[in-house]
């Protein structure tokens, strides 16, 4: 319960169902990086989750079937920082945002109708223009 991670309006991940672990980082960094676990990867499998309901996992697998894994996993990788701490910090929150961003439900647009003097002023300009672009033509200026 210590550890468990909230992601909005009442959701929370256990703990458990988190899988974190850690290797080494790629890219520049000398004997640093050749010595030191600092990258860190999450590992969620969302079908399996209690966190969600039936509904909300649904949403989550159509929204992110790209990241998932053929299981059901959300794979977050960081390696961005030579701190473990901080790149562990760093990848909770970019899970956090993910689920955030999967867990939205957009706003049912409703349909609005133009009204009558806006679509009659619309048209008199366009006719005005109109006018305006055949008094430029060659046919009106040689009278």
């Amino acid at each position: 319960m210590k550890h468990d991670l909230p992601i909005k309006q009442g959701i929370t991940i256990a703990e458990n169902e988190l899988e974190i672990t850690t290797s080494r980082s790629g890219g520049a960094g000398g004997q640093h990086v050749n010595k030191t676990n600092s990258r860190v990867t999450i590992r969620w499998n969302v079908p399996t989750t209690t966190a969600l309901t039936d509904e909300q996992k649904e949403r989550v697998l159509q929204k992110l079937h790209n990241s998932l894994t053929t299981e059901g996993d959300l794979i977050i990788h960081h390696s961005s920082s030579r701190s473990q701490q901080q790149n562990r910090q760093q990848a909770i929150e970019q899970l956090m945002r993910t689920l955030a961003y999967a867990l939205h439900v957009p706003k049912k647009r409703t349909a609005t109708n133009i009204s009558k003097a806006k679509k009659q002023a619309r048209l008199a300009t366009k006719a005005k223009r109109g006018e305006l672009k055949k008094l430029r033509s060659k046919k009106y200026q040689d009278e």
